[in-house]
């Protein structure tokens, strides 16, 4: 067995305590509410009892340390959406607040797929066309769009040739368990997402919403089977560009 005594060696001393004070004019009722009530705060440094003394007003300088401390410990619990280091290339828009989205770009390229067995489609590598996904902590929306060059504002979206989508984008994600908490950094969270999306089990078309130029079962059936790469001409514009999805 390993000894852990030193991990508890650390000793955490008081050296300072807060006194906060509310003031409330309660018979002057002419008085706005955030007037009526204000606040106190003053500071007590710790003597070597443990007791408080030397006690006046928070100072400035006080008052920044403390706000740098709550900041610090703040950003430890809630990295949504910050990047690690540089913005990843194939970033298109960040809304990066608590009730933020992201949305990005991949080319197209080669992926595993899985599909349940009643649609007769096996399950393997195939190639899918360029994709923009836009997503919140707990919702996906991905589209198609053509060519291999990262997509600009005015770039046209189309229909994305999958199983398991909305008419509007979003992606039914079924008993796919997403966990993306407030800690969850951008790139972590992009790579997260695609891999819910492509780990998960395609199922079935939801109200027209896969909509293609073709049978979307013969489609995959081919992809698997052939490894060609995605003819583009099998996607369906679907009345957006990019600024629209963003704004």
């Amino acid at each position: 067995m390993n000894n852990v005594t030193n991990e508890f060696n650390d000793k955490y001393i008081p050296y300072k305590a807060l006194l906060i004070y509310n003031c409330e004019r309660e018979n002057d009722s002419n008085i706005n509410t955030d007037e009526a009530n204000s606040v106190y705060v003053e500071s007590y440094d710790i003597g070597l009892l443990g007791n408080p003394i030397n006690a006046h007003p928070l100072s400035l300088k006080e008052s920044i340390a403390l706000a740098e401390l709550l900041q610090s410990g703040a950003d430890m619990q809630n990295g949504y959406l910050k990047p690690k280091g540089v913005l990843p290339n194939n970033l298109l828009y960040l809304k990066s607040d608590s009730s933020g989205y992201a949305v990005w770009y991949t080319p197209p390229q080669q992926r595993n797929l899985f599909f349940v067995g009643s649609l007769g489609i096996p399950c393997g590598k195939a190639y899918v066309p360029a994709m923009v996904w836009k997503a919140t902590r707990d919702g996906l929306s991905v589209f198609a769009v053509k060519g291999k060059s990262k997509p600009t504002a005015k770039t046209a979206l189309h229909y994305a040739p999958y199983f398991n989508i909305y008419s509007d984008g979003r992606v039914c994600m079924g008993d796919v368990n997403i966990s993306i908490d407030r800690g969850t950094y951008l790139e972590n969270f992009m790579m997260q997402w695609e891999a819910y999306f492509f780990g998960s089990y395609f199922s079935h078309t939801i109200s027209g919403g896969s909509r293609i130029n073709g049978n979307i079962v013969q489609l995959w059936q081919q992809q698997v089977s052939t490894g060609n790469r995605f003819n583009e001409l099998l996607l369906v514009k679907n009345g957006l560009t990019l600024n629209q999805l963003i704004r």
